[in-house]
């Protein structure tokens, strides 16, 4: 007898693996949709002060000097937490990590509503933080536990969509919420919300039966460190982050520092680039699947042309030349992590799928604390905006350079 979503005796899989689950109808993308919700409200938390910061601060007694000291407190533990994450989940399952993150995620966001002090913020925003981090690697791993891998790139995309959702919400409620609940009032019903889809996540959603047949199994995790494809992937994904991070941080002000674009024209653009950003995840999610699971060139392609309209844009110097190529280069600046997420989980293998998101993500997002500086220093340096675009640009021309280091292996019909 087999379990319902495990592979039947004699069937076809990919060649190199024994652990390939399969696609399981209307529940799996249920399980996709509450994922979306976990990931989408640790957006929602994260970029909360960033809205009501102005208000907020000033109450705790903050400079605007300041106000980013909690950004940092909480991107921190975020980033640490997102290396030891992926081990916590191949442990214990992703079902129960999302659990045992998202609910204490939701109190310390409840709590900090009751922040008396910069200093107790601080300490409360680490534990934001690192409850963040630990829910990454789990939305992952359960999501690619539910899909093949020629169907894997629809569902990879819609979850991912999380990030982007999450700052559409928090720019377009927040605000509102915050004139009529306070800043305080606020952080409780996020706090509230966070807390109660955590526990309606882990009653409703299931870890694949597949995966749980084999838990007992002990996981190597030498490979992974053994594994080079991982290590080129790892290389690969910190260049792309390089210019998307670096075109997040400081677009806004390069326009109005380079061009004297007024501040709300640059948001404009900025909006521009985001609408871009959540049309391109699903395009290419769309075009994995129809590729069938060789995803090597086409997220090459993407990180190729990411690199060439990070110049383009880096030549305009109009607002209506600007507003037209920032939804081209939103569309190429995330669409490479929906397929180079995949490549990491099938490199790993499911069983430790979790651990090698964690810890290839905890290292592309160092790039976050780097490229701001570099970028900084060099438009200060050269007072030139192109300039600038070609620093960021060099980020995923290099991750183009690392796949061609990655060998990809050759799979089977699902």
């Amino acid at each position: 007898m087999t379990v319902p979503g495990t592979l039947e005796s004699g069937q076809k899989g990919r060649a190199p693996m024994s652990d390939e689950p399969h696609y399981s109808g209307v529940y799996a993308w249920i399980v996709v949709l509450f994922c979306l919700g976990v990931y989408t409200l640790t957006f929602v938390n994260r970029l909360a002060w960033g809205t009501m910061a102005t208000v907020a601060g000033p109450s705790l007694g903050m400079s605007v000097a300041s106000f980013g000291v909690f950004f940092t407190a909480f991107y921190f533990s975020y980033v640490c937490s997102n290396a030891t994450g992926g081990f916590v989940t191949d442990t214990i399952g992703p079902r129960l990590t999302i659990l045992l993150a998202l609910v204490p995620f939701g109190v310390f966001t409840f709590f900090f509503s009751y922040t008396p002090s910069v200093l107790v913020g601080i300490f409360i925003q680490v534990g934001m933080g690192f409850t963040a981090g630990l829910n990454y690697a789990a939305v992952i791993k359960l999501v690619s536990s539910w899909f093949p891998l020629r169907s894997r790139g629809k569902p990879m995309a819609a979850l991912l969509l999380g990030s982007s959702l999450g700052l559409t919400l928090t720019n377009a409620i927040v605000p509102s919420l915050l004139k009529h609940f306070g800043w305080r009032g606020v952080y409780k019903g996020i706090g509230i919300i966070t807390i109660v889809w955590g526990i309606l996540s882990y009653l409703v959603v299931r870890d694949n039966p597949f995966r749980q047949k084999q838990s007992g199994e002990k996981p190597s995790y030498r490979l992974l460190f053994q594994n080079r494809n991982l290590l080129f992937l790892a290389l690969a994904g910190f260049g792309g982050f390089w210019a998307t991070v670096g075109f997040a941080n400081w677009a806004n002000a390069l326009m109005v520092k380079g061009y004297h674009l007024p501040l709300v024209r640059a948001g404009v653009v900025v909006v521009l680039f985001g609408i871009g950003a959540f049309v391109g995840k699903p395009l290419i999610g769309t075009i994995a699947d129809w590729l069938g699971g060789h995803y090597k060139a086409l997220t090459m392609c993407c990180l190729g042309l990411f690199s060439a309209m990070l110049l383009i844009f880096g030549k305009m110097s109009t607002e209506l030349t600007f507003m037209i190529i920032a939804p081209f280069l939103g569309i190429t600046a995330y669409s490479y992590a929906t397929t180079m997420t995949m490549m990491i989980t099938e490199e790993s293998t499911l069983r430790l799928a979790g651990s090698a998101i964690g810890l290839t993500n905890a290292f592309w997002q160092l790039s976050g604390t780097i490229v701001p500086i570099v970028v900084g220093v060099i438009f200060q340096t050269f007072h030139s905006f192109y300039a600038a675009f070609v620093v960021l640009a060099c980020g995923p021309a290099s991750a183009v350079l690392m796949l061609m280091f990655v060998r990809e292996r050759k799979y089977t019909q699902d």
